[in-house]
């Protein structure tokens, strides 16, 4: 892990790439199914908890999924993490637009970050998971999810994801190649896999979905798996709610 970036460089590239997350369209142009995925989870989330008050956007960019939760699900208060402050502030300028809640921005790292207890009703976590190096660090943070939920509350994640076996992976690699060559050309496909080298340690998806179990999500569900893309989620004490 020591030749991976710090969360610093990850930040200072962030910080410069505002724009090319700032479309509600095409969501991450790079994550193969991204507006659908954009969809899916919105629509999930609403139908889980339909009475949702707050919602947790972790890594939040420039606060794509936020938005589509909003026009499921409007008005709610919305919590905004992200390791860049210019993310941030951009997130926060088009999600008060759209909604007469209260919007709380922090700057920090996830791992660092006290969520507390009980104090949202949909968490999201797109495109920031892979982030995490060690399994404790994914351990902790989907704990920390969990208790952060109220009963009855959701976490959606999209991510990119591995797999164990080295064929499938080199073959799905190889296809996600294609998919960005033709998406642009062979420069960005070797510009994404040079920053997803230097950035991403991504988990496979039976991992993080054991790991949901493990930390006591009784309910897990697939959206949607695509190449090395993955959308999930879990329900925290499904029957159960304490919503305002």
């Amino acid at each position: 892990m020591a030749d991976k970036s710090t969360p610093d460089e990850i930040r200072e590239r962030f910080d410069h790439d505002v724009e090319r997350f700032s479309n509600l369209g095409t969501g991450q142009s790079a994550s193969i199914d991204s507006p659908l995925m954009l969809e899916l989870v919105a629509e999930a989330a609403a139908a889980i908890t339909p009475r949702a008050a707050h919602v947790l956007d972790v890594g939040c960019g420039a606060g794509n999924y936020t938005l589509k939760l909003l026009q499921r699900l409007p008005d709610l208060d919305v919590t905004l993490i992200d390791l860049s402050r210019p993310m941030i502030d951009r997130a926060q300028e088009r999600v008060s637009a759209q909604t007469t809640g209260r919007i709380f921005p922090i700057q920090g790292d996830i791992r660092e970050i006290d969520l507390g207890a009980d104090g949202f009703d949909v968490i999201v976590a797109a495109m920031v998971l892979h982030h995490l190096r060690t399994d404790e660090e994914w351990r902790s943070v989907f704990a920390s999810f969990h208790k952060a939920l109220r009963p009855g509350g959701s976490l959606w994640i999209v991510d990119h994801i591995r797999h164990d076996t080295p064929a499938v992976q080199a073959l799905l690699i190889r296809r996600w190649g294609e998919y960005l060559t033709e998406l642009k050309d062979e420069s960005y496909r070797d510009a994404v896999f040079a920053y997803v080298e230097k950035e991403d340690t991504p988990h496979t998806l039976l991992f993080q979905i054991d790991l949901l179990r493990e930390v006591d999500f009784p309910a897990v569900e697939i959206l949607h798996k695509n190449n090395l893309y993955a959308a999930f989620g879990a329900i925290k004490d499904p029957g159960r709610t304490s919503f305002s």
